[in-house]
């Protein structure tokens, strides 16, 4: 299979992208999909989300603090 960067991989392999999505090689092509759940419900005036691409993440903090962690009702992924 090759990537949309170019890359050639073997049939029956798995690997994460840089987007941090996991993805699987078979005869059929390629199919992938997200590795992370995201934040859906938390309160967006109070707070941020924030992706951390090195652990494939979210956190929500609040935007005066990013210190100060919100709570998350709802993820979705």
């Amino acid at each position: 299979c090759l990537d949309s960067k170019g890359e050639l991989h073997k049939f029956d392999s798995h690997w994460r992208t840089d987007d941090c999505h996991d993805c699987f090689c078979s005869r059929g092509g390629i199919d992938c999909c997200s590795s992370f759940a995201a934040p859906a419900d938390y309160n967006k005036e109070k707070c941020v989300s924030i992706f951390n691409k090195e652990t494939c993440t979210y956190k929500v903090v609040e935007k005066d603090d990013h210190s100060k962690e919100c709570p998350v009702h709802e993820w979705v992924g």
